[in-house]
């Protein structure tokens, strides 16, 4: 599904309630799985929380997960230590394209028993489950977190629990932590010092208690799972761009939070944009200053990457962003779907393996109110059509663009991987979403 989107007034003050974060989601499911006590609420409505709710109560043979990298990774190392159980794990096409061969190489270092059904060091994969030992074990930190989060969900049933050497530099370490997080709220004792985490097993506690698995665990009634963070960048995106008083609220958000991407509240602090928290809420409000160029390291926060770069080309100055070696072996290579969609519009884009610059533009000059008619030219729909590459975050990161100039993105059904009623939502901002 192909729209146009546009807008021809200012956005209306609105509260919107976002979905629970996939990130969040996807971990609790996978230490539900193990531990049937802990109950969730407030669950991720996205299509890759959905794939990962599917293929845990899958009984085939085959399990396919379609697009959702985070499952792949995290159903690894779960179908590994699944004694018994012998699966074929696969996705889609791109799925086939995104390795997987570091986490293997630390499951089979543990005892796991995983070969390649195609290509090595990619997925599909034939898992026949076992019971690991655990102990020590190292994996390349510098590649992503997910691996590194998937050996952590199931340490707690390895006999020896696990102790994690991180190699080389620290990729996203606010998702590391998250993972931690959680596992201290569900009472699996855990910590990380220095380059090592360790894990403690929960199997010998199990065999002096009684009341099965959960038993073992100082569970709560129910973990609620925060709003996604990384769904709230558009939103502080359209009020960066759009005139001073703008204001959206936001639902539900904690001060505390495990997410990393929570650091929004700080960076778009730069743009303009304050953050204010009141209960479970928060409220994004357009203030006057405005920078003339960012720089930014985003090791931490690649997720956000591509809302900052849409955000800074919309406000017409430049930006260098670095830290993003992840984002090539996301469901694109995000940084070369950048300057591909960004030149579209006449952007100057420089990328690297771990990096984008983006040249400061007048091309938006005098274009600060919401509905101004678009510049001769640029972004005149349909001559401009952003394409989505699958990628989700394509989609909704060049959404808030069209405060400037309408145009026309392409799948725009993209967005049902991580937030299914984002185009809804901007509707009630008023924006007008026209299919085509």
């Amino acid at each position: 599904m192909d729209i146009k989107i546009s807008i021809n007034k200012p956005v209306r003050s609105s509260a919107i309630k976002i979905t629970g974060s996939k990130s969040e989601t996807n971990r609790l499911l996978l230490l539900q799985a193990l531990y049937p006590g802990i109950k969730i609420e407030n669950i991720s409505e996205s299509d890759d929380s959905a794939a990962m709710q599917a293929a845990l109560a899958s009984k085939n043979d085959v399990v396919d997960i379609h697009h959702a990298g985070t499952a792949m990774r995290f159903l690894t190392a779960y179908f590994a230590q699944k004694e018994g159980r012998s699966v074929l794990l696969t996705g889609s096409q791109r799925m086939k394209e995104r390795p997987i061969g570091v986490l293997v190489d630390a499951l089979r270092s543990l005892g796991a028993d995983i070969e390649y059904a195609e290509n090595e060091s990619y997925p599909p994969l034939k898992i026949n489950g076992k019971k690991l030992a655990g102990g020590s074990a190292s994996i390349k930190a510098d590649v992503s977190s997910q691996y590194i989060t998937a050996l952590l969900l199931i340490a707690s049933k390895l006999e020896n629990g696990i102790e994690l050497t991180l190699e080389g530099e620290l990729t996203s370490i606010p998702y590391i932590k998250m993972t931690l997080g959680l596992l201290d709220e569900v009472g699996i004792e855990n910590s990380f010092e220095g380059s090592v985490i360790r894990v403690k097993s929960q199997i010998t506690n199990r065999k002096s208690q009684t009341g099965g698995e959960s038993a073992i665990l100082n569970l709560k009634s129910a973990i609620t799972v925060e709003s996604d963070w990384s769904s709230a960048s558009y939103f502080y995106s359209i009020v960066a761009l759009s005139p001073v008083g703008t204001a959206i609220t936001l639902s539900s958000y904690k001060q505390n939070s495990l997410q990393g991407d929570s650091a929004l509240a700080d960076i778009y602090k730069e743009f303009g944009v304050a953050t204010t928290f009141l209960g479970n809420f928060i409220t994004l409000t357009k203030l006057g200053q405005q920078p003339t160029t960012i720089n930014r390291q985003l090791n931490d926060t690649p997720d956000i990457a591509q809302t900052i770069a849409v955000t800074c080309f919309g406000l017409g100055i430049g930006c260098h962003l670095t830290g993003l070696h992840t984002l090539k072996i996301k469901e694109t290579d995000r940084l070369e779907a950048l300057k591909a969609e960004l030149g579209k519009f006449g952007a100057e884009v420089t990328v690297t393996k771990d990096s984008l610059t983006l040249a400061p533009h007048s091309l938006f000059l005098g274009m600060s109110e919401a509905g101004s008619p678009p510049l001769e030219g640029v972004g005149e729909a349909p001559e401009v059509e952003v394409a989505t590459y699958n990628d989700h975050r394509m989609a909704m990161a060049f959404a808030p663009l069209t405060t400037k100039t309408p145009f026309v993105i392409n799948n725009a059904e993209v967005v049902s991987k991580s937030f299914p009623t984002f185009w809804e939502d901007m509707q009630a901002l008023g924006f007008e979403v026209e299919k085509m």
